[in-house]
């Protein structure tokens, strides 16, 4: 199957082609001939799979860019993923040549500015929900206008402390709006939430596996203590493309950042205390593989999609299959082969077998000799 079998108009199968983006992945062929025709949906499929694109295709084709005034939203649950999604959409429209505009509008940044960009009425805002949800409060922001609000990863927006927001987003925009929601997982509470939002909502699945089948998956067992030291021999001993290491804290995020540098590694860390300014540099320098370690708390680095990380390392291990989904998520793209490494003491090697069964993984447990990663016999 091809781009124009699923009825695309010849500009963005060309866009596409230029970022070399020739065949459509399972969520996509699935979802673009249904959000064309105006369907709200729940799109679930597994973490780098190209699901911005499934929702922005079909959208691009539904703007109309005669018309002065935002027409679409789209939803992110941090700033690092607003600025990505808001990036796939200047690129394709810079590839394809359809004049479609964006905007960015997220907190800690001036309002000033954002209500400036309004005033140019761009096609699509991209955001945090509490900040569109001000500048609508401020009639900053039309509704009226409103096509389609895209939910990215639903399964947190649509609970805790967005739900609000959200809520009161999908209220102020036309009855006759579509929904598109997306994650990389399903929970019963965020799917109640949605039917409730889009009652004839479609539920569009693109995989019978969670986890991409190019990563592999392996663990290390020692004490708690001795975690830090066994990372930075593994980092020595395998030289990764670009590694992200997990962690629970920010805190501990930072300390290990400071260990890690003070041996010489190329590292930076990506957590919800730093400010803005802070995390897009992190960002920067980890893309540009000025650094190519990258220390990060789950909240930080949801949704993120970097190109050639090579391991994902559980330094901090996730007691919730769900979690280490999402984390292992960020390597193995695009058909890469990937690695996920998770360091456990005794005591969290319980959670192998949970992984295994719920995940429908296999984890290898491997040690460290003479600087070579050696599978420990079993």
């Amino acid at each position: 199957m091809t781009f124009a079998d699923l009825g695309l108009p010849p500009a963005l199968v060309a866009g596409l082609a230029k970022a070399e983006i020739t065949e459509p992945t399972p969520i996509q062929a699935e979802s673009v001939p249904m959000l064309l025709a105006g369907k709200s949906a729940y799109l679930h499929a597994e973490t780098g799979t190209g699901k911005t694109l499934a929702y922005f295709l079909p959208l691009f084709c539904r703007i109309d860019p005669t018309l002065k005034a935002t027409q679409v939203i789209v939803l992110a649950p941090t700033h690092e993923l607003a600025i990505q999604i808001q990036r796939e959409a200047v690129l394709l429209a810079a590839n394809s040549g359809v004049p479609v505009t964006s905007a960015l509008l997220i907190g800690a940044v001036g309002m000033t500015r954002q209500i400036d960009k309004l005033k140019k009425k761009p096609s699509i805002v991209i955001g945090s929900p509490g900040r569109i949800r001000d500048l609508m409060g401020l009639n900053k922001l039309k509704a009226k206008g409103l096509k389609c609000i895209v939910i990215d990863e639903a399964d947190r927006l649509l609970g805790g402390e967005f739900l609000e927001s959200v809520r009161a987003i999908v209220k102020a925009a036309p009855g006759d709006r579509q929904l598109i929601f997306a994650s990389a997982t399903e929970r019963r509470e965020c799917t109640k939430e949605s039917t409730a939002l889009a009652p004839e909502l479609v539920l569009v699945r693109a995989s019978l596996s969670p986890v991409n089948a190019n990563i592999d998956h392996s663990y290390f067992v020692c004490e708690a203590r001795d975690k830090v030291e066994l990372l930075r021999k593994f980092l020595n001993a395998v030289t990764p493309q670009r590694a992200i290491v997990f962690v629970h804290r920010n805190d501990r995020a930072e300390e290990l950042t400071a260990k890690l540098a003070h041996h010489q590694v190329a590292v930076a860390d990506l957590h919800s205390a730093r400010d803005k300014m802070e995390r897009k540099k992190a960002m920067d320098d980890f893309r540009s593989a000025k650094v190519h370690v990258m220390i990060a708390s789950d909240l930080a680095a949801r949704g993120l999609d970097i190109k050639g990380v090579s391991h994902i390392i559980n330094l901090d291990v996730p007691t919730e299959s769900q979690a280490y989904l999402h984390r292992v998520g960020r390597t193995g793209r695009a058909g890469a082969e990937g690695h996920a490494v998770s360091l456990m003491t005794e005591m969290e090697t319980r959670l192998v077998r949970r992984y295994e069964t719920e995940l429908g993984i296999r984890m290898n447990q491997v040690r460290l000799r003479e600087g070579k990663v050696l599978p420990v016999q079993t």
